[in-house]
């Protein structure tokens, strides 16, 4: 019987962050994964701000920021007729990467390498069937027969969880109509790639983006295609023939559509657990959260539970804090899987409208509303989930910002080596302690390390309080150099409770 502290299910984006973060927190991993080895394509070709950024902390971002393309302009036609365009930029944040158009496959071969840089591979092709929870662990059975002991098991297993089914967390929502046929073509026509751009069609949209090509022939689109009122699922074949028909009929536009390097179809479902922990399993990504693709959503928020999620089981696993700090995971991170849900299902209906009054509002109101830059500087801030706060959660709190919950930008700081640094690149796999230049903060540091171990480092800063910043980049407490007790006891009352407010 092989021994871990967590089982991770699932090696897909949330899975190997979650992995990679454990890791650096010095927990041992055990990665299994049901598929019979790594993703060439995916669903998923965006990466906003947030997600270079949890990537960025956990040293995985590599070479994805000159890998990827920048089509951050969106363009949407009414027919022959510009409708409205989207300047999606940067929001200038101190972000590791502004937002990419990069496959999702590639964010994961970029994971991998970290993780086998920490000293873990996944285990391809044999998937969890059965697990025991007991008092004091978890035993995991896999496909082969294997059997493992942990302390936890994580579900990053996706929308049709197997983790999820096995302890009973029940998924509810719907599964809808709004099916849509996803292609990776090569296409020769007078398009400019320098941006996204959408077609609007009494018969349903029609999306192409620029992706990036390795074979340097500059020619690869990615095509989503509203295509509705089919049960029978089409093959690979059925789908290219659909596309070749419908994209020059719904566009207006002569184009040549050449091979495929990649085709799918998928049915928009909107479902939110129930809870995100059954005892000793917790769920994260597309297993807690599945709803419509638009607004490249999906992979950033799995991304986000997998980081919140790694640093509170590190503590929990090597016996710093109880497992009272589990329940501020879901406590924070379900509140956001909430919104996005509503925010994707609104986009979605907006984009599928119906009915005759839903187009009106689509094709003539929406573009006054949104063509303003003060309003498209809001949309690229909403959709890099930068603004996400905890303050109202558990370990929150309240007084002048930023505020416990509140994220923390990037910022210069020294290492107590002297050595000249940035905030989030310290961050990751440790806790940072920032204390004023002026003030030397030996009595917090001492009072951190006691509480959270050797995985907090020490940064002076020009500021003038201490601030402990938590792993995923949001801050923890806040207050002068000589409140060693305050510190102690927001700690004390974190880790042992999980409710410091």
């Amino acid at each position: 019987m092989v021994d871990t502290d967590v089982v991770v299910v699932g090696a897909g984006p949330t899975g190997l962050t979650l992995a990679c973060s454990l890791r650096l927190h010095g927990v041992s991993v055990h990665v299994v994964e049901r598929a019979p080895g790594p993703a060439t394509t995916s669903r998923a070709n965006f990466l906003h701000a947030r997600g270079s950024e949890v990537l960025g902390r956990i040293g995985a971002l590599g070479a994805l920021p000159d890998e990827s393309l920048r089509a951050m302009r969106i363009t949407n036609y009414l027919g022959d007729r510009p409708l409205m365009t989207l300047e999606f930029g940067d929001p200038r944040m101190r972000t590791a990467a502004p937002p990419m158009v990069v496959s999702q496959a590639k964010v994961e071969a970029a994971l991998r390498a970290r993780l086998a840089e920490l000293g873990t591979i996944p285990e391809w092709g044999n998937g969890l069937i059965g697990l025991q929870q007991e008092h004091d662990g978890i035993v995991a059975e896999l496909q082969d027969g294997t059997r493992i002991r942990a302390g936890w098991i994580v579900g990053c297993d996706g929308t049709s969880s197997i983790t999820r089914k096995l302890v009973g967390i029940d998924f509810p929502g719907v599964k809808l109509s709004e099916r849509f046929l996803l292609a990776d073509v090569h296409m020769d026509w007078d398009l400019d790639r320098g941006g996204t751009t959408g077609w609007v069609h009494p018969d349903g949209i029609v999306g192409a983006m620029p992706m990036p090509d390795d074979t340097d022939r500059g020619d690869l689109w990615r095509l989503f295609v509203y295509d509705p009122g089919h049960d029978e699922k089409p093959t690979e074949r059925d789908i290219l023939e659909r596309i070749r028909h419908v994209v020059p009929e719904r566009t207006g536009r002569r184009v040549r559509i050449g091979d495929a390097e990649w085709l799918s179809v998928f049915t928009v479902h909107r479902r939110l657990a129930d809870t995100y922990r059954r005892g000793r399993v917790l769920i994260a990504g597309d297993a807690a959260h599945a709803h419509a693709p638009f607004g490249g959503q999906g992979m950033l928020t799995g991304l986000g539970d997998a980081e919140n999620l790694a640093f509170k089981l590190a503590l929990v696993v090597q016996g710093l804090a109880a497992e009272a700090l589990l329940d501020t995971y879901e406590t924070e991170r379900r509140p956001l899987a909430t919104g996005v849900l509503r925010g994707t299902s609104a986009v979605t209906r907006v984009n599928v409208a119906r009915n005759p009054f839903a187009r009106f509002v689509r094709d003539h109101i929406a573009p006054r509303i949104f063509g303003p830059a003060p309003v498209q500087r809001w949309i690229t801030y909403t959709a890099s989930q930068l603004w996400v706060s905890y303050r109202k959660g558990p370990l929150g709190g309240t007084g002048r910002k930023p505020r416990p919950g509140d994220r923390i930008p990037d910022m210069g700081a020294r290492r107590s080596d002297g050595a000249d640094s940035m905030l989030h690149r310290e961050l990751g796999g440790r806790w940072a302690l920032l204390v004023p230049a002026s003030a030397p903060g030996v009595g917090a540091a001492r009072v951190a390390r006691d509480h959270l171990g050797e995985h907090v480092g020490i940064l002076t800063y020009d500021g003038a309080q201490v601030m402990l910043v938590r792993p995923d980049g949001h801050l923890a407490w806040r207050g002068d150099s000589g409140d060693t007790a305050g510190l102690s006891r927001w700690l004390t009352r974190a880790l042992t409770t999980g409710i410091a407010r």
